[in-house]
């Protein structure tokens, strides 16, 4: 991928286009996580619904011990959405191109780790599996928090009830009927194409990552992360480069600029 498209893709400065590119792969990402993850650790670990739920339920019966571990991926959850915020906000006050990109990284490196938990997890099970799941639900914290900030809460990536939902209401808005009053007035309604467009979009592309993910987890075991984890790691790199690149002299580089692109999404 060219150098220009990989900045704008993952840079500071945002606009809606990239950030429904980001969108698009971050949440095939997290559907073939999530699904492959499963596989792995037969337990989704992108929503935060079914864990709490979870926890009441274990509560009610007694069973304490599912109420710690419900409560210790809740709290991984929220971990890596914190570390995102930690992130990005230490690399905007030092003006920094990788203010989303260091996150990513950190996901990339994560989802190794995944892999080499994964990998041990028959021989260490009752230690290897719930820190494997833990890690899991830092991973989907970090990465819903990287797209929230940088789409201004417009995208979500790693759990998709929201997205259905909203889904819903557009294609209400698109299938209605407008009609005149007996008093000459009419009120439209309209739907938004444009979040239909990016809703639809993301929804198949999560969809798309659940089915390799869960293939390639069947097939080639915790290797599955590797490409992944590539995938994310080659999309952060220009703008962590274009960081460490002012402390290197003898190095020439492509100077970074902002993308002209009339399709600005300001970020605050």
């Amino acid at each position: 991928m060219p150098v220009p498209f990989l900045r704008n893709l993952t840079g500071t400065v945002r606009t809606r286009r990239a950030n429904r590119q980001l969108g698009a792969v971050l949440a095939f990402v997290a559907g073939a996580v999530n699904a492959g993850g499963f596989l792995a650790v037969q337990q989704y670990t992108s929503h935060m619904t079914g864990i709490v739920s979870m926890i009441a339920d274990e509560f009610v019966l007694g069973n304490f011990l599912m109420v710690f571990a419900g409560f210790c991926a809740l709290i991984a959850f929220i971990s890596g959405a914190a570390t995102t915020a930690i992130l990005i906000n230490w690399a905007r006050h030092r003006q920094m191109y990788s203010e989303y990109a260091t996150s990513l990284a950190l996901e990339a490196i994560l989802l190794l780790l995944f892999g080499l938990l994964g990998a041990n997890l028959e021989s260490y099970v009752s230690v290897i599996l719930p820190i494997t799941v833990m890690v899991l639900c830092f991973i989907m914290g970090l990465q819903n928090a990287i797209v929230t900030k940088l789409s201004q809460a417009q995208i979500r990536t790693t759990h998709v009830t929201g997205l259905v939902t909203d889904l819903g209401i557009e294609l209400g808005k698109l299938i209605y009927w407008n009609r005149r009053h007996k008093d000459g007035t009419s009120s439209l309604v309209r739907a938004d194409r444009d979040k239909l467009g990016i809703h639809s979009l993301i929804l198949s592309m999560f969809l798309v990552g659940g089915v390799v993910g869960a293939f390639g987890f069947k097939h080639m075991g915790f290797s599955a992360t590797l490409p992944l984890a590539v995938v994310l790691l080659v999309m952060a790199a220009i703008p962590m480069f274009d960081d460490i690149a002012p402390h290197l002299p003898n190095l020439r580089i492509l100077k970074p600029s902002m993308p002209v692109d009339a399709d600005k999404t300001p970020e605050p």
